[in-house]
Parts: C-alpha cells; structure tokens; sequence
C-alpha cells in the first residue's frame, strides 16, 4: 500500500476532489482515482471520502491510499490472434466474430484478455482492474475489426486521454435495413441505459451521455444499405443505437432491430475498419486496418447479384 498526503491551497480550493487529485498525480488517470475513492481509499481531514463530486476546500488535508497491484486471477489462454501491430506498449489486434474482449459473467474463459495474458506474459496495463488488464477500449462480441490494447499503465493513460478528447479516428463498416437516401449525415443524440429495458441501451435526453455519428453511404442495394461510420464518441452500443434510431438498423441486430434476419449470420453486421491514433510514447500518429471478414464480404456480393 502506497500512501500520498496533499494540503489544499487557496488556489485549488472549490474544484472536485477527483479532478484535484489526478491534476497531483499525472500518472493516475480520473477516472482511476474515482474507482478509489468508491472503494474507500481516499480520506479528507480524516474522514473518508465516497463520492467524486466532492469540492476541496483550502487547507483540507487528502489522504490517497494506492493499493498494491492485484495479480489478475484469470488464466492466459493459448488463443491465436491476428495481430496488426505490436511493441512494447501497444498492440493491435484484428478481433474475429464471437470472440469476447475481456471476462463477464458467462464468459470466464476464451476472451480477448485471456489471450492477450498468455501472448504478452502478463505484461498489460491495470488500470482498468483485474478482469480487464491491457483494455482501454472494447467492442462488442459479434462486431469484428481493429482494436488496440495496452502494455503499461502509461501507454493507458496516452490512449485514454486521446479517447477523452475524441482524437482517436475510428470508422466502422455496416450493413443497414432499408435504403439512405442521403448520401451522408450526423446523429446527435444522448445514450443511456433504456427506462424500459435496462439491458439494453436508448436514446435518453434526461440520463444519456453525449454521443455523435457521422455516417456517410458507400452502396445502396434494393432494401439494404452498406455505410460506414464514424464515432466521435464511443458510447456502449452506439453505432447500432443511432443506426436504429434513424430506422436503420443494423442486419443481423436482434437487440435493436427485427427479430428475424433473412440472412443466418451471427449477431450484426458491424466492422471496425480503421483505428488511428498517436503512439504513448513517439506521439506518432499510426493508423490501422482491418480487411473485411469473410461472412461480410460474401453477404455483399449476395446483396450485389439480388
């Protein structure tokens, strides 16, 4: 356990406590201090603290306690991966369809982390806890394409940051219901979770976080269209949120769009093709891509002979 003392200035005094302490440690992201202060291992003027929103005041006295590193308890699994890129701090992967990124309920085993501990010996980034080392960002189980994962807890907190303020380019590939008739166009609209169904997520004015997409058509085809979109947010589910709230959803999404698909395909037709960003450590910028999977370059030439 690592113990940290700080004393609130006049000049610090009225900011939150989460933004206050992770200005003091740089190398914490806010949102790591926020997960301690849940847990209960941040103190002021000996009092615990429980909530982030909490405004310091001059000549408060913060006690951060950082705990030791938990060695993750799950197991590295011999799992091949398509890799794109990799180094010391970084590596990209080309995520097949049906494979999980990191362990939930239901899937313990034969993720992407599971692969990503046996590949790179343990060596990825803990920030974001003990069931998903190395992950700064994810994408859904049947949605295939580039994702990136990380090494050390700096590499992390580059990536995060450059996630925060929306300079990482990424521009995924869809297959959606019904013909576009522009050629290109934004969704501006808060997700959350939904009021009616709290599994799934929804267009929420009054609980929703922020969340844009650009799309822009590349064919049309008689009831279908092939676009590709472009997140300048990153919101759980938020391409396939935004397509069906436009009453195009994506093929192959039963969560969010018909029930029954014409096609015998696996969950929606959804790729992330590019992914952009600058390297943590050489502030290079990289850009990565992942060719069309097989299933999605068969189902438009199907869609091209209709």
């Amino acid at each position: 356990m690592i113990f940290n003392n700080f004393v609130v200035t006049e000049d610090d005094a009225g900011i939150r406590i989460d933004k206050y302490l992770a200005e003091a440690n740089p190398e914490m992201s806010r949102s790591r201090i926020s997960k301690l202060i849940d847990d209960g291992f941040i103190s002021v003027n000996g009092a615990t603290i429980m909530k982030s929103n909490y405004k310091v005041n001059e000549d408060d006295v913060i006690l951060l306690e950082i705990p030791d590193a938990v060695e993750p308890s799950i197991d590295a699994e011999d799992i091949p991966l398509d890799i794109l890129y990799e180094d010391d701090d970084v590596i990209v992967i080309n995520k097949p369809k049906g494979l999980v990124v990191h362990p939930a309920p239901g899937h313990y085993t034969g993720t992407l982390v599971n692969a990503l501990m046996y590949h790179c010996k343990g060596n990825l980034s803990g920030i974001n806890g003990i069931m998903r080392p190395g992950i700064v960002h994810r994408i859904d189980k049947d949605t295939t394409g580039v994702i990136v994962a990380c090494k050390n807890d700096v590499a992390h907190n580059s990536l995060a940051s450059q996630l925060k303020v929306h300079s990482i380019t990424r521009k995924y590939e869809a297959i959606v219901y019904n013909v576009i008739k522009e050629d290109e166009g934004t969704v501006n609209a808060p997700i959350g979770r939904s009021n009616i169904d709290r599994k799934k997520m929804a267009i929420n004015y009054s609980n929703g976080r922020d969340a844009i997409t650009h799309f822009k058509v590349i064919e049309r085809f008689k009831n279908y269209s092939y676009i590709e979109c472009k997140l300048e947010t990153g919101r759980t589910h938020q391409i396939r949120v935004h397509m069906s709230s436009r009453n195009n959803p994506l093929l192959g999404d039963e969560v969010y769009g018909p029930k029954k698909c014409p096609y015998n395909l696996e969950g929606q037709v959804l790729h992330a093709r590019i992914l952009g960003f600058r390297h943590p450590r050489t502030g290079e910028y990289m850009e990565f891509e992942a060719p069309l999977p097989e299933y999605f370059t068969n189902l438009l030439q199907l869609l091209k002979n209709k």
